[in-house]
This record gives C-alpha cells, sequence and structure tokens, in this order.
C-alpha cells in the first residue's frame, strides 16, 4: 500500500525555521557565557548541529554540543550521553528534539539533567504535533501543527541523496 506524503516544509522552509530559533536562543542567552546545546540521537542532533552552525555566526558564548542516545522503547529512563557531567553543571541546556508527540522523549531527555546542578533549560523542536502526554512545555518551536493520532511527521535531515523536508502521512 503507497503512503501519501504531503510536504510540511521543504529545505528552505526549514532553514528559515532555524535561523529564527537560533537567534531566540541567542535573545534568551546574551548574557552567557557558554550554553550547552543537547541533541536527541539522531534527528534530533542533526537539528542541535544545523542551530549550532547558526548560533557560531550571530553568537559570542561558546556552544557545546551534547549528544544523548535514548532507549525510547524502554519504560524508565535509559539514556548515554558523549560528554561527563562536569561539562554541563551549572550552565544552560537547551534540549533539541525533531518532532514532539506524546512528550516521552522530551521527558527522558530532561531526566538526564535532572540530577545535575544546571543553570536553566531550555527545549527546542522542528514540529509540535501538539500530542501531548506528558506535561511537557517547548520553548522554541519551528512549526506546531495539529494532526491526528495516526499520521506520522517525518523529518529527512543530512540524508544522502535526499534534500531536506518535512512530510506528513
Amino acid at each position: 500500500m503507497a503512503t501519501n506524503k504531503v510536504l510540511i516544509l521543504n529545505k528552505i522552509q526549514i532553514q528559515q525555521k532555524i535561523n529564527r530559533i537560533a537567534y531566540q536562543i541567542l535573545e534568551d542567552n546574551l548574557d552567557e557565557k557558554e550554553i550547552i546545546l543537547a541533541g536527541i540521537w539522531n534527528r534530533g542532533y542533526k537539528f542541535a548541529e544545523r542551530l549550532n552552525e547558526v548560533l557560531q555566526t550571530v553568537a559570542d558564548f561558546k556552544i557545546t554540543m551534547l549528544r544523548i542516545d535514548l532507549e525510547k522503547d524502554e519504560s524508565h529512563l535509559v539514556a548515554k550521553v558523549d560528554l561527563e557531567e562536569q561539562h554541563w553543571e551549572n550552565k544552560t541546556i537547551i534540549l533539541v528534539d525533531d518532532v514532539l508527540s506524546s512528550g516521552k522523549t522530551m521527558c527522558y531527555g530532561l531526566g538526564v539533567f535532572l540530577n545535575s546542578p544546571v543553570k536553566k533549560i531550555r527545549t527546542v523542536v522542528l514540529v509540535d504535533r501538539s500530542h501531548k502526554l506528558f506535561p511537557i512545555a517547548i520553548d522554541f518551536v519551528g512549526l506546531q501543527m495539529a494532526t491526528v493520532l495516526k499520521e506520522h511527521i517525518t523529518v529527512v535531515m543530512d540524508v544522502d541523496g535526499e534534500e531536506d523536508c518535512v512530510y506528513l502521512s
């Protein structure tokens, strides 16, 4: 059975969302010396890398990338990170994912930092589907879109042979 895909964001629109969010992050962190961009592997991390590229050109603060690998199908937090905790202690964390559906993945991502002293945590998603089951607030959103539960959002970013885009199917 063929799936009907509807283009939601094209490459140019994605870059416009990234630029806008990067400036919002900059404005929210003007007094910071360093921020931690924590991307949820893999598309959230790719989105964080794109935000980093823009922030490097406009921000005076240091940006450290952090990769979070989550076991999303577990009923409890199982996560691996690529930096030691002392790298993010008392710093601003920007937690990044591609799509927010139920909020479970973002909550698990936040769980990585709950036992650490941090200055503040902000959340970023490219697309918010408005189907939250968990009490999570998103600070910076590229596109908020009400969908039905059986619909799926697919973010294509940094895939060989494919142009960046976001589909609804």
